[in-house]
Formats: C-alpha cells, sequence, structure tokens
C-alpha cells in the first residue's frame, strides 16, 4: 500500500568543508529547487561521521555543502578517502580528482588506495550511505541508472551496482520529472535495473521521498503541493 505524508522545517545557515558560509536551501520551498540547492538539503541530511561515496554527476555537488565540524569522510570511488571539496583555481591538482573526473582537494587524513581496495570497501558493507543520480526509481526502492535501454545510449554501469548493494542507506539525486514531463519515481522501473529494492530515499527538484518496500512517502515538497505531486505521480495521500 502506498502511503504518503509531509514535513516541513525552516531555512540555516551552515559553515562547508571549504569554510564558506552557505544559506542553503529551505526545506519549505515555494519553488523548485536548483541541483546545488538540492545538494545542501542532501549535505544536511547526511549523518554527522558518516562513511559517504557521492556518485558521478550532480551528487559530486554535495561534497561542496558539507560542514566544516560534520566528520563525514567521503570515499571516492578510483580509491581515496576524506575527499575534501571541488578545487578551484591554483588549488587545481590534475592528479587528484574524483571518479567523475573533476579536480578536488584532500581534507588532513586523507589516504590512497588500489582500485580494488576501494571496490572491496563498496561491496564489503562499509560505506554508511552513497548518493547515486537515476533514470527511474520504483516506490518499492528499485534503482535504474545505467542505460535506457535505447539503441543509441551508451550503458555505464560503472561501479553503481556495487554501490547500491553493498551501501547501508542509497540516496537518489535527480528531477522528479523527464524534459517530456514524464515522472522518474514509478510504480515499476522500465528500464533495465541496477539494483533491486536497494534505495532508501529520493531527493529531487519538486520534493524528497522515502520508497521501500510499504511504498512511497512524501517527505518535503518543493514548488509543488503534496496533492499536485501525488495527482502526478500516481499515488494515494493517507
Amino acid at each position: 500500500m502506498t502511503t504518503t505524508s509531509t514535513t516541513r522545517s525552516t531555512n540555516t545557515s551552515t559553515t562547508t568543508s571549504s569554510g564558506q558560509a552557505y544559506a542553503g536551501a529551505p526545506r519549505s520551498a515555494e519553488h523548485r529547487l536548483s541541483m546545488d540547492e538540492l545538494a545542501a538539503v542532501i549535505a544536511r541530511d547526511i549523518p554527522a561521521g558518516a562513511f559517504v561515496n557521492l556518485g558521478i554527476g550532480q551528487p559530486t555537488k554535495i561534497a561542496d555543502h558539507l560542514p566544516a565540524d560534520s566528520g563525514v569522510v567521503l570515499h571516492t570511488e578510483n580509491g581515496m578517502l576524506n575527499m575534501g571539496p571541488k578545487a578551484e583555481g591554483d588549488a587545481v591538482d590534475p592528479d587528484l580528482t574524483n571518479a567523475g573526473k573533476v579536480p578536488v582537494t584532500e581534507l588532513p587524513g586523507a589516504a590512497y588506495f588500489h582500485h580494488a581496495d576501494s571496490f572491496a570497501m563498496m561491496r564489503g558493507g562499509h560505506l554508511d550511505v552513497c548518493v547515486l543520480g537515476a533514470y527511474q526509481v520504483a516506490f518499492d526502492g528499485d534503482l535504474a541508472n545505467w542505460t535506457t535501454g535505447k539503441p543509441d545510449d551508451i550503458p555505464a554501469v560503472g561501479g553503481a551496482m556495487d554501490l547500491a548493494i553493498g551501501a547501508k542507506d542509497v540516496y537518489v539525486m535527480m528531477t522528479l520529472f523527464t524534459r517530456s514531463g514524464e515522472p522518474k519515481l514509478v510504480p515499476q522501473c522500465t528500464y533495465p535495473l541496477t539494483g533491486v529494492g536497494c534505495v532508501s530515499r529520493v531527493y529531487t527538484d519538486c520534493g524528497v521521498f522515502d520508497v521501500g518496500p510499504d511504498g512511497v512517502r512524501i517527505r518535503e515538497t518543493y514548488g509543488l503541493s503534496a496533492h499536485e505531486l501525488a495527482e502526478r505521480l500516481g499515488i494515494t495521500l493517507s
């Protein structure tokens, strides 16, 4: 059975790991969130001291919004622990990148290791949270994020399947609708699956949703009401 509810909280300010003040995104917004605003929301929801992997693409933005005192340790698929925010200007080192080849900084105590050791950490259940992008997420937590199955699509599963089954909590960061207006949070995935029942929470520009065996629950909404979202997604408000 699909059940939903909504929650609200107020905007807060924080200091990121780069030392800059960042107001962040309101938890009850009158507009749909940008990906930077959504990254700030996710950063605030990551537990202090957690070991976290940020997937290639939009999830890497989260590193720039983590509070300096969060104790969160970022893991990269290509073999680094305690990654810092994106590197800019003179801080750019072409040999120091995340898995998406974006230049990054290192925090005190950073460590480097072989790709195989990195995957052993992912597969061994050592990550508390991973944040991935997605083409589709099902109400029960199924994940499709490596191919659409179209003839001209280039499959790119990478380490997503290892992260999806290895992390204790899997969050997805994505737009809620495609460019043509089709929902990406769906009753059942129509694209090839990356993992079954692995996603616990979905962060989108229009709202945040808990997903799993009991269905989907609306936690927060941005720019659209809970009733509008429920109608567009085909879910029932309890």
